[in-house]
Formats: structure tokens, C-alpha cells, sequence
């Protein structure tokens, strides 16, 4: 197979099903051979199995193209580091990775239990961190060996974690962290020869099926804006050789739509060569956020 991503090596966590599915098959179709993370858990992560993992590599094969299975979890440390190693010892070497791994637990902040928080921050944060932890020190050994890598991050946040959701505290905590992450790994990373972004995608799967159940409609009869499949390409091309300048960005994408968006900056100030004592503070206050840009509202708000 021949494409964009031509000879390039990926993993992509939560391959299984979805956007990961999605992710997978688009860039087994450009050429690169994939690594088909996935444990085959529930929605709220329970249970798990490999059949929607092989069912992915079954079908990029089927297509021309290669790839292999993987059922570490990358919330754990050693698991996220064996995942790297899969693609080192199937393939020879690693180029891409894509963290789409989660698991969803909604629950209003006030009937959040620990179990919860652990599960949502473990398998969306620290499973992006772990994974970007792991493939960064394998392209800096390659590059303090000699070699130039051109290596990709491609981090997946959320509506809920650039804007907050009703009833997703955990989650949008967990997503607003992997901007962060995103953010400081590209400046970290970029000695390396990595780009580091992240997308946030629209797009109905088994965490969204309920909200975009109905969402079809234009820009033509018949297309469905809600695919996976409509984000993938701008990850496909993220991926690929084209996309070196752009790091430390964050995507949004759904159906027909790429855009770019635009995070924290300072806006206005107010100094004063003193102390401003309490009483001051509220005419300070008052006089900024009339001068400031409204905030985005948070969804289902």
C-alpha cells in the first residue's frame, strides 16, 4: 500500500472500536504499518478481550497493508512501555503514535466516587503520558545515537476538556490535563525531531452514541457528520512527513470541519506599584472582566 504515511510505523491506543478503529484503518491505508492497541473493555472499563483488536489488524491486512496486536493497558507504567516495544520488535522501529485509549464514568462531581477518578485520569492522562514517556526516550536515544527521527504525537482531549462538560468533572479534568501535556511535550520533545498535537474529535462512538444518535445531514444528502472516519484523515496527514512544522497545537474536527483552538492568553491587566489591599480587589476585578473576552459557556450548561 502507498499513501502519506508511507513506511511509517504507528501505534494507536483504543483501536478497537470508534475513532481508534477509524484512526487505524486510515493510516493502514496510507501505507503505515499499524499497531493495534486495545483491550477490548467495556465502556466503563470493565471486562475485556481481544477480538475487537484483531478483528482492526484483520481487516488493515485485508486491505494490503500490516499490522499487529497489542492488549497492554496503557494506564500502567510497564504496560505503556511494552507497547512501545511491540512496535520496535514487529516493525523495527517507531514513528507515530496516536493516544485515543478512554473509558467513561459520568457522574456529577458530587456522586464522583475515588474508583472513578482513578479509572477516567488513569486511562486518558496517564495513559497518554506513560505512552508519551516511553516513545520519547525511544526517538532521544535514536537521536543521541546519531539518527534524525521524525516522529509524531498525536494526543486526543475533548469538548469537555477544552470547554468543560455538565456531569464529566473526571473526564473533562482528564482532558484539559492531556492539553497541558500536549503543550510543554511539544517544547520538550522538538530537540527530538517530534511534533507533538492533539484533536479533539466529533464524532459518534460508544461514548457520544446518545448525543449524536440523529446528527446527520449536509454538506451533501447522505453524508454522515458524525463519522470516525470524517476525523482520521487529519490525523493520517498529522502523521505523515508534511506536518513537520505544526506542533504544539490543538485540533477540532468533525465531518467536513478541521479548525484550530485557540487556548489561554494573557489578556488584560492591572498593576499597581503596591499592595492592593482587600477592600480594592473587587473594582480591580470588575474593571478586567469588562475589558475580557466572554468565556466559552460549558456545555450543557
Amino acid at each position: 500500500m502507498s499513501g502519506i504515511c508511507e513506511g511509517r510505523v504507528a501505534i494507536v491506543t483504543g483501536a478497537g472500536r470508534g475513532l481508534g478503529r477509524a484512526h487505524a484503518l486510515e493510516l493502514g491505508r496510507e501505507g503505515a504499518s499499524v499497531v493495534v492497541n486495545d483491550l477490548g473493555v467495556e465502556l466503563d472499563g470493565s471486562g475485556g478481550g481481544p477480538d475487537w483488536a484483531n478483528e482492526v489488524a484483520s481487516e488493515i491486512r485485508a486491505l494490503g497493508g500490516h499490522a499487529v496486536v497489542d492488549n497492554n493497558d496503557v494506564s500502567d507504567w510497564a504496560g505503556a512501555q511494552e507497547l512501545i516495544g511491540t512496535a520496535v520488535r514487529e516493525f523495527g522501529r517507531l514513528d507515530v503514535l496516536v493516544n485515543n485509549a478512554g473509558v467513561l464514568r459520568d457522574r456529577m462531581i458530587v456522586s464522583l466516587t475515588a474508583d472513578d477518578v482513578t479509572k477516567v485520569v488513569g486511562v486518558h492522562l496517564c495513559g497518554a503520558l506513560f505512552t508519551s514517556h516511553h516513545a520519547g526516550h525511544y526517538w532521544r536515544e535514536r537521536a543521541k545515537s546519531g539518527e534524525t527521527p521524525v516522529a509524531r504525537i498525536i494526543n486526543t482531549t475533548s469538548g469537555a476538556g477544552l470547554y468543560g462538560n455538565v456531569g464529566q468533572s473526571a473526564y473533562s479534568a482528564a482532558k484539559a490535563g492531556i492539553v497541558g501535556m500536549t503543550l510543554v511535550a511539544a517544547v520538550e520533545l522538538g530537540r527530538y525531531g517530534v511534533t507533538v498535537n492533539a484533536l479533539s474529535p466529533g464524532a459518534r462512538t460508544r461514548m457520544t452514541q446518545e448525543v449524536f444518535a440523529s446528527a446527520m445531514a449536509e454538506p451533501g444528502e447522505g453524508f454522515d457528520t458524525m463519522a470516525p472516519e470524517n476525523v482520521s484523515p487529519l490525523v493520517a496527514w498529522l502523521a505523515g512527513l508534511e506536518s513537520s512544522s505544526v506542533t504544539g497545537r490543538v485540533f477540532e474536527s468533525y465531518g467536513g470541519m478541521i479548525g484550530i483552538a485557540e487556548g489561554w492568553r494573557h489578556g488584560p491587566s492591572f498593576t499597581e506599584g503596591r499592595r492592593l489591599a482587600p477592600a480594592e480587589v473587587g473594582d480591580v476585578v470588575r474593571d478586567l472582566l469588562s475589558r475580557a473576552a466572554p468565556a466559552e459557556p460549558v456545555q450543557g450548561s
